[in-house]
């Protein structure tokens, strides 16, 4: 699978951001990202994260013929493997150029700087020796895969334990573990890779690049050194040229960079020898930070009580007050046979406007008696003069003399002249 280029716009960001001295990932130019490091079960297993670049380095020994060109010294062995479960891009079953560049200057760094003392390899001369391998699996790529296989290589080398061996005449015991204590290798110095990327043709320089960088750099240069400030290699790539300046510049710069590992591992390897004489755990599972919710225990937090219990109390008087005094309050009033009323009551406001609240209600009177209901009811249905219903007038002795004969009928009487007056007293409607 073929990686995924940069876009335009992703490739003048990273190369702005860098032109104004900042990185995408807040670090500072001569900035190594966090680096980690953690001990297998197993003697010579290391793994190494940097930053979310991961290496796991395990170092193994087997005896086997010299070479005949170097029949006293023993053999160094290395070999790097690109996962694809590092990256899509890397192709399972044979290195890239990527791996086999990668391959060549971790062997350049380590096995022909002479860190490791081949001549104590030596089993028989001429006939056994011992030949260490060193396995680098790249776990996860993001960006500087060599510094980081580098630390890891060195440093399972040192942690590393061989067999011991007894040697009486021709015969040849490598003792088990349990008999006798493992051997260490002996290492002369430690050689670790500082990698440099350089952009706008070696204008502006960081150290440690991440993915995103080393998609748009111009060049890259690599110094492997040691403590002891000897530049053990040192490889420049890359369509730039370099004045020696820069090149002092780097230099300077890995020294400072390599000292800081070195005591880095130097610690690493301590805590490990410590945690295994005082039969403490150790390994990988024990180094896993614990980020998630493993269990349902919670340290104990002390919490200040006083005023708080002190406002319960206090809470609990005022609901009982209130609740006697609305006890008190909310006593049914009788109104009449049937009917009842609890508390004053109130203003319905549900569903109210703006405009209806500046209406004012007059308060109900409770004590209306049936017969001011009833004569509300008359009013209510009593009809004007225009109403087309008839009517029928009851009429008093006092007015018979009013009723006057309209000519030309002599039974019809004129009902409109028969009407009372609002003052005249004793006349009654009634509705059909």
């Amino acid at each position: 699978m073929r990686e995924t280029p940069l876009s335009t716009c992703e490739r003048d960001f990273i190369l702005s951001v860098i032109a104004d001295r900042k990185r995408i990932d807040g670090r500072q130019t001569y900035d190594y990202r966090k680096i980690k490091i953690v001990f297998g079960i197993d003697r010579g297993c290391c793994s190494v994260e940097l930053g979310k670049t991961r290496v796991l380095a395990q170092v193994s020994c087997e005896v086997t013929e010299p070479k005949q060109t170097r029949p006293t010294d023993g053999i160094l062995f290395m070999n790097v493997e690109l996962s694809p479960m590092a990256c899509p891009s890397f192709e399972s079953g044979r290195l890239s150029d990527e791996g086999v560049e990668l391959n060549r200057l971790l062997e350049r760094c380590i096995k022909e700087s002479r860190c490791l003392d081949t001549e104590s390899l030596c089993i028989v001369a001429g006939q056994k020796v011992w030949t260490i391998r060193i396995d680098i699996h790249v776990l996860n790529q993001e960006g500087n895969i060599l510094d980081c296989a580098s630390i890891a290589a060195i440093t399972a080398l040192v942690h590393f334990r061989r067999p011991d061996v007894t040697v009486s005449g021709e015969d040849v015991t490598i003792h088990e573990l349990d008999d006798r204590d493992p051997v260490p290798l002996s290492v002369h110095h430690m050689p670790i890779c500082v990698s440099f990327a350089f952009f706008d043709q070696g204008k502006f320089l960081l150290v440690d690049p991440e993915n995103g960088e080393e998609k748009v750099m111009d060049g890259k240069m690599v110094i492997g050194m040691n403590k002891h400030r000897e530049i053990c290699t040192l490889q420049i790539t890359g369509d730039m040229l370099l004045l020696k300046e820069q090149v002092l510049r780097c230099s300077n710069i890995a020294v400072v960079k390599v000292q800081e590992i070195s005591e880095l591992i130097q610690t690493a390897l301590e805590n490990d020898k410590t945690a295994r004489s005082e039969g403490r755990k150790y390994g990988f599972a024990e180094s896993i930070e614990r980020e998630q919710i493993t269990t349902h225990h919670t340290d104990i937090t002390n919490v200040d009580m006083e005023d708080i219990t002190k406002t319960n109390h206090e809470t609990m008087d005022e609901e009982e007050n209130q609740e006697q005094e609305n006890s008190e309050e909310n006593k049914v009033t009788i109104l009449e046979k049937g009917t009842g009323i609890v508390g004053e009551g109130g203003r319905n406001s549900w569903l109210m406007s703006d405009d209806d609240e500046d209406v004012k209600i007059e308060p109900s009177i409770p004590n209306k008696s049936k017969k001011h209901k009833q004569k509300e009811k008359k009013e209510a249905y009593s009809f004007g003069d225009d109403s087309e219903e008839e009517e029928t007038v009851v009429l008093d002795e006092s007015d018979l003399h009013m009723i006057k004969k309209v000519p030309g009928s002599s039974d019809s009487v004129d009902l409109q002249s028969l009407k009372p007056s609002k003052s005249t007293p004793g006349k009654k409607k009634k509705k059909r």
